[in-house]
């Protein structure tokens, strides 16, 4: 199918493309990669009245690596994150995640912002977002606000940005050395979206007992979920089959995932506690 009609604009300051998705009183869409809204728009699942290119904003491709984490400009495309080998050790969970997101074709082109901004339950990028705490910075016709990643998703397709906000960055924290971590989703078939997946990090304290972990899920609900409850069950724990086990558990015991038509609830829930179990295992390496 062909999009339908729409008006384009290319503006050079982000204050100009503010204004213009203000103007458009939220029949204005941003255009960043285009690798998720471009087949929306041919399947008429979006028809806004104005395309808002970024593709002149200055300063939204950059990565930067400092002593409060990586930050990621909205326009960094997923192949800029592959090809920064500072990065194996900034943010190695961010690296491995980025492996897994659909074809060379889709990540020489699809952005950090865009896939954020999109909110699919199923993408990886918001899933290490909500599992690494990230923030991200909003403008809009209101100014600058930071929004934990964890608030930032209410839905399916859904998120707390305005019609006239724009990510302009996200900021994943600091990431120590020794942090182990493990990054596991499946799929039908290489680069579809993940029947469900699972990140993870953690610390280890002088006594080898789990400290400060972070789990999340994505495909499995309607948005990222962090999982608080298998938090609880590793931390202060020796990483052993008894503990993957019993995290593994509670993990299944904190999601209820839909039945569609890729596969039942039941299956994505099983198929998430084993991600767990493999993910946890493979950290202890």
């Amino acid at each position: 199918m062909k999009p339908p009609a729409f008006d384009y604009a290319s503006p050079n300051t982000i204050a100009e493309a503010v204004a213009l998705l203000g103007s458009r009183k939220g029949n204005a869409k941003v255009l960043a990669g285009g690798q998720s809204l471009m087949p929306m728009l041919a399947f008429r699942l979006a028809a806004p009245e104005l395309l808002v290119d970024l593709k002149r904003l200055k300063g939204l491709d950059r990565i930067e690596i400092g002593d409060d984490g990586v930050r990621l400009g909205a326009r960094v495309r997923w192949r800029d994150i592959e090809a920064d080998q500072r990065l194996t050790t900034a943010h190695p969970l961010l690296c491995e995640g980025i492996k897994h997101v659909a074809h060379y074709q889709i990540r020489n082109r699809g952005t950090v912002g865009g896939s954020l901004a999109h909110a699919d339950p199923s993408a990886e990028m918001p899933g290490i977002a909500v599992t690494c705490d990230a923030e991200l910075t909003i403008v809009g016709g209101t100014g600058t606000r930071v929004v934990a990643a964890g608030e930032f998703f209410l839905g399916a397709l859904e998120t707390s940005l305005a019609p006239d906000e724009i990510i302009t960055e996200v900021r994943l924290p600091p990431w120590p050395a020794g942090r182990r971590w493990g990054f596991l989703e499946f799929a039908r078939r290489k680069g579809d979206f993940a029947m469900a997946g699972v990140a993870l990090h953690y610390d280890i304290d002088a006594q080898g007992r789990i400290v400060d972990a972070h789990v999340g899920v994505i495909g499995v609900a309607d948005r990222p979920l962090r999982l608080s409850a298998v938090e609880r069950v590793l931390n202060g724990g020796v990483l052993d089959d008894a503990l993957i086990a019993a995290a593994s558990t509670a993990l299944s015991q904190s999601i209820d995932p839909p039945t569609d038509i890729h596969a039942p609830g039941a299956y994505r829930a099983s198929l998430a506690a084993t991600l767990l179990t493999r993910a946890l295992g493979k950290s202890a390496a």
